[in-house]
């Protein structure tokens, strides 16, 4: 596998209803991404509404939820045209590596990349360079499924630009990213509050007397159980 020189965070907006809408059908609308180049660290971003195969009006829940109006999507281009819009801007699949937060992006990709004939070689490539950054995160730090905005907040950080604009959605997605990678000590004590004290909140000076404490209420609860046994 190639050396990988970049980033790609990548998000859909979807069809969607507030109920009988299966997840097939939720055909993708809109397309955002951002790349982050590791030599020279610039962020460059891709944003392109979809025209759906579906020719039904959007649902005020759908409108309401992504901003997104029947206007916007009349002239747009197709799944396959914007996809390849996509590949030209990545500038190379081998080289990427592709991120989003939740695997329901990748699902997308795969069923509309089949409705529309894409090359599944192409899919195939990206799946293997894919990372469900969400899950990640879950299991490392937040210890629950938390929303990118929820992700931002343990961080102390505020969601930048327009909400569920899916180019937003992906470049606040970098940036838990790199918080992650260039702030482990701050994962790490997040990681402590989320999976040692859950909801309560110390402040770092108390965190080890706090940890002292729960470790001793534990061996003393387990020695109790022991005796008990024996």
């Amino acid at each position: 596998m190639a050396k990988v020189k970049q980033f790609i965070f990548f998000d859909f907006e979807m069809l969607c209803a507030n109920k009988g809408l299966t997840f097939e059908a939720m055909e993708a609308i809109r397309l955002g991404a951002v790349k982050y180049d590791l030599e020279t660290e610039q962020i460059t971003s891709f944003d392109q509404f979809i025209k759906p195969i579906s020719t039904k009006p959007l649902s005020n829940f759908c409108k309401t939820l992504t901003g997104i109006k029947d206007e916007d999507l009349q002239d747009a281009a197709s799944f396959k045209v914007v996809f390849k819009d996509f590949l030209t801007w990545v500038g190379g699949v081998k080289k990427s590596r592709f991120f989003s937060w939740s695997p329901s992006d990748l699902s997308r990709l795969k069923l509309d990349a089949l409705k529309h004939e894409v090359s599944q070689s192409t899919i195939n490539k990206i799946e293997k360079r894919y990372v469900d950054f969400q899950a990640i995160f879950t299991k490392r730090v937040s210890n629950s499924n938390v929303s990118v905005e929820g992700a931002l907040k343990l961080y102390e950080l505020d969601f930048i630009g327009e909400k569920h604009n899916p180019m937003y959605d992906a470049y606040n997605t970098l940036r838990i990213y790199l918080q992650f990678l260039d702030q482990p000590l701050a994962s790490d004590l997040i990681m402590l509050k989320t999976f040692i004290f859950e909801t309560e909140d110390f402040p770092i000076e108390q965190m080890n007397k706090q940890l002292q404490r729960k470790l001793m209420k534990e061996v003393s609860s387990f020695s109790e159980k022991l005796i008990y046994f024996i």
